[in-house]
């Protein structure tokens, strides 16, 4: 039996097509087996898709400059903020009833999706039911 012969080629369970000696040439350390890829380099080294390209590096310098440009303009708005007549004190405590709005918010849809769950049926069918709006 030839090489040629020797050498089958199938699919694995993703459908890849690979090569595989038969017999004793796997002995041999002939072939490989490698999965068929459209790409040229197979074994390469790994490369995360979060990195950086080069031409989007800047420099530690640049980086800081533009820092304190985004500094300057935040300190502009607030300015701009507390001339219009609103308190840092009085955002804040805005930002904080949000917050718990949105806290008993979260802890409402999850008790209408437990009664929802219990009765068989969809949320939505339960806002009709208590008079809510979806837009709720």
């Amino acid at each position: 039996m030839n090489t040629e012969q020797s050498i089958e080629t199938q699919y694995s369970a993703n459908n890849c097509q690979v090569s595989t000696p038969e017999g004793n040439d796997s002995k041999r350390g002939t072939l490989k087996r490698t999965p068929f890829s459209k790409f040229k380099k197979v074994h390469s080294n790994f490369k995360s898709p979060l990195q950086v390209a080069e031409s989007a590096k800047v420099s530690p310098a640049e980086e800081a400059a533009e820092l304190v440009r985004r500094r300057e303009q935040l300190d502009s708005e607030i300015a701009q903020l507390e001339a219009e007549g609103y308190r840092v004190e009085e955002l804040e405590h805005h930002i904080d009833k949000l917050h718990e709005y949105n806290d008993i918010k979260d802890i409402g849809q999850s008790l209408l999706g437990r009664i929802a769950a219990l009765r068989g049926t969809t949320t939505r069918d339960l806002y009709s039911h208590f008079g809510l709006e979806l837009d709720d």
